[in-house]
């Protein structure tokens, strides 16, 4: 079947609130471990992961990092306006607008929209000696989301420092309670470092330093991808086939020398999350692109929602894939690969990156699920059945899980 055709009611499960954990254990490596091994499942502690991988894994960890995306703004009549930041859109770089001194533009997601029409919003906020003012204004609708541009005086002031003091780490919705101070440490990954998410790939919040230092002494390959985690990964699917469904699209980096890496473990890759393997599967079929078209821009390599599906591709191998985009990159003198991805990958899709993953427990109708789904079939239903009985916790700083089929 066509994924299209998919009908989401067939992903569900009963999740009761009370299965939903609302903070993370005090040691992140002391949750659950549930691993399933070729349909067998039985479970651990995360802590005890080095005996659970294969052995000469290569483990790919998603390495970005939380922004402090949510701010709030009062309007003269007390009105509550809250505004959650997206992408950049000027400067389009995250690095590169994270830098800016004065203004910039982002696609944002704005609260209470009704009660701001126009007119500038503003805030201050204490810098070292200075009193700064923010200044928000919106620009244009973008589908459902609005373009907002900021300005601020204080020339040396970055706008990641703005963030940083004005806005609040974006917790999950379905967490039904406050960002606390605690969150700002517990939902970002150990090894987080590229600052662009408004979500936190929850499968890596269950690594230590510790713990990847055993990972290391016993052998185990580590290399890092970036993508930067969409509002949309929360977005629940309306429709009642996924073919009304619009995935979200999130900017993917990944080095040449991680990609030469993956090339030559292929076979033996476990993403960590679900981001990892959306990002890992996607670099197949930019691979792919840049053979029918050695000259594409790299901005064009923009996976769609549908390519996996819309096309043969069996004709051309995950080496072959990744080789071309090392050899793209060594024609344009380029350390990196730097683009965009709307892949979903839902059941009949053909994994060909990945072997494994290391994965958290999703929301009912999903296409987190769909994912889980794809790669270990209908035996999703006992995955999760088993982790309902054995009283594993749920969804982002609940308990994880090793799925090799």
């Amino acid at each position: 079947m066509h994924p299209k055709n998919i009908k989401i009611e067939d992903f569900t499960y009963n999740l009761p609130d009370e299965r939903i954990a609302k903070f993370p254990l005090g040691d992140r490596s002391s949750s659950k471990f549930l691993t399933f091994k070729q349909g067998r499942i039985s479970h651990t502690v995360f802590r005890n992961i080095c005996s659970e991988l294969p052995a000469d894994s290569l483990l790919v960890f998603n390495n970005t990092r939380v922004i402090q995306a949510r701010m709030i703004f009062h309007k003269e009549t007390g009105a509550r306006i809250e505004i959650f930041l997206l992408e950049p859109l000027y400067p389009a770089d995250y690095a590169v607008s994270f830098a800016e001194t004065k203004t910039v533009e982002w696609l944002c997601m704005i609260g209470n929209a009704n009660k701001w029409k126009s007119g500038e919003l503003t805030c201050q906020f204490q810098m070292d000696d200075q009193t700064i003012t923010l200044r928000a204004e919106r620009l244009s609708s973008e589908g459902r989301a609005q373009k907002g541009r900021f300005s601020w005086d204080g020339n040396t002031v970055s706008f990641a420092e703005v963030i940083d003091k004005v806005g609040e780490l974006p917790i999950p919705p379905y967490l039904n309670r406050d960002t606390q101070e605690s969150d700002k440490t517990t939902y970002q990954t150990v090894y987080s470092k590229i600052k662009g998410s408004v979500a936190a790939p929850t499968a890596g919040l269950h690594f230590t330093p510790e713990l990847l230092a055993e990972l290391d002494e016993k052998g185990f390959e580590r290399a890092e991808i970036t993508l930067h985690v969409g509002a949309g990964t929360f977005q629940p699917v309306k429709s009642e086939t996924m073919d009304g469904h619009e995935m979200h699209t999130e900017f993917v980096s990944v080095r040449r020398e991680v990609i030469k890496h993956l090339k030559s473990k292929l076979g033996n890759i476990i993403a960590v999350g679900t981001t990892s393997v959306r990002t890992l599967e996607s670099l197949y079929f930019m691979g792919v692109e840049i053979i029918r078209n050695p000259n594409i821009d790299m901005a064009d390599l923009h996976v769609n929602q549908w390519t996996p599906y819309d096309n043969d591709l069996s004709e051309y191998s995950s080496a072959a894939a990744l080789q071309a985009i090392i050899d793209y990159l060594d024609r344009k003198g380029m350390d990196r690969l730097v683009s965009s991805t709307q892949i979903i990958i839902a059941p009949s899709y053909q994994f060909h990156i990945i072997r494994g993953m290391i994965t958290n427990f999703h929301q009912p109708t999903s296409t987190l699920l769909l994912l889980v789904s794809a790669l270990v079939g209908d035996s999703w239903h006992e995955v999760y059945d088993y982790a309902m009985k054995n009283d594993f916790r749920f969804l982002s700083y609940g308990d994880s899980s090793l799925l090799l089929p």
